[in-house]
């Protein structure tokens, strides 16, 4: 069982991401290649409160999974993360009601802030 799917076509953040939300107190991380995969990996383990997307990906796209979650009234939290967000693709994003918009470079605490967040307001413990 998921709690937190770390969705990321490139091989060396996704592993980064997992390590990190591992090591900080969240060992219930996967980590797929694209939307595509999380989807799959969704209809799997359907208790996955958090997705941190990248929002360029081939095959589906952060915004095509968020759009895609959404018209399955998926209750679920998304991060999306870029390191370019058009215009356009930020208001999508926030239409579609991204929890929040990371901005590639990011300090890994921005990113552990989130999760923190969304942990709590989704009654994610943290193991120790």
């Amino acid at each position: 069982m998921s709690r937190i799917l770390v969705v990321d076509d490139d091989p060396e953040s996704r592993d980064l991401l997992s390590e990190v939300l591992t090591a900080n107190g969240y060992p219930q991380v996967e980590a797929v290649a694209d939307g595509l995969a999380a989807r799959e990996a969704l209809a799997r383990d359907g208790d996955c409160p958090i997705i941190i997307a990248d929002l360029h990906m081939p095959n589906e796209s952060g915004l095509d999974l968020l759009r895609n979650l959404r018209k399955q009234n998926a209750k679920r939290e998304v991060v999306l993360m870029s390191s370019f967000f058009s215009p356009a693709e930020r208001k999508l994003a926030r239409d579609l009601g991204a929890y929040a918009l990371l901005d590639k470079p990011f300090r890994l605490s921005d990113l552990l802030e989130l999760v923190s967040q969304l942990a709590e307001r989704n009654s994610i413990g943290i193991s120790t």
